[in-house]
């Protein structure tokens, strides 16, 4: 189980409200059979009719571990695909007003912690990540703070997240691997499972 209480990295700007899954993974890309591929497709249409300019794209945000969005991010239909293409792309936590719930849960489900902030902040740090694109962003989950340009702001996240990726059990599978023999001890004891 993997505890999660920091994320420090370069930072990348994706500036706009409701940006749906479709957005974020076109519908067209989930035809595949597993995840792997999804992070060069991600923000594929966008991608193609900015024509280069799209933060995804820009050589200055390579290598970014942060995503930073607006309102409603990940809103529309419930996919996976949406975080396993930001993950796979190399996000790594992300940074926004609000997320749709779903997304939020899939993100959770995957390791990605989605912290929120005022929009204030989220823009200032938008804007500062457009005039600093090597600037290192740090997301402090203990702290509940995003700290950028030596200057410190409050998060939040749902406590009982924080706790679980604190604690390294936001990982349902993992938890069940790590306590395979306590499930066998159990399931031997019920009467109505024959192993």
């Amino acid at each position: 189980m993997t505890q999660i209480d920091q994320i420090t990295g370069t930072g990348i700007p994706v500036v706009g409200n409701d940006i749906d899954t479709d957005r974020i993974i076109p519908a067209r890309f989930l035809k595949c059979v597993t995840f792997d591929g999804l992070g060069e497709q991600v923000f594929a249409d966008d991608r193609a009719a900015l024509k280069g300019d799209h933060p995804f794209d820009q050589p200055q945000y390579q290598g970014a571990t942060i995503l930073v969005v607006n309102r409603n991010f990940g809103c529309g239909s419930s996919r996976e695909h949406a975080p396993q293409a930001i993950a796979r792309w190399g996000i790594k936590a992300v940074l926004g007003e609000s997320f749709a719930e779903i997304f939020f849960g899939n993100c959770v489900a995957i390791g990605i912690p989605c912290l929120t902030a005022t929009a204030a902040v989220v823009s200032r740090i938008q804007a500062f990540l457009e005039a600093n694109p090597a600037a290192v962003v740090t997301l402090d989950l203990v702290a509940q703070s995003v700290t950028f340009n030596g200057e410190t702001c409050a998060v939040a996240m749902p406590e009982g997240v924080r706790q679980a990726f604190l604690a390294g059990t936001w990982d349902a599978c993992g938890q069940l691997v790590a306590n395979a023999s306590a499930i066998r001890t159990t399931a031997a004891k019920l009467p109505y499972i024959a192993w």
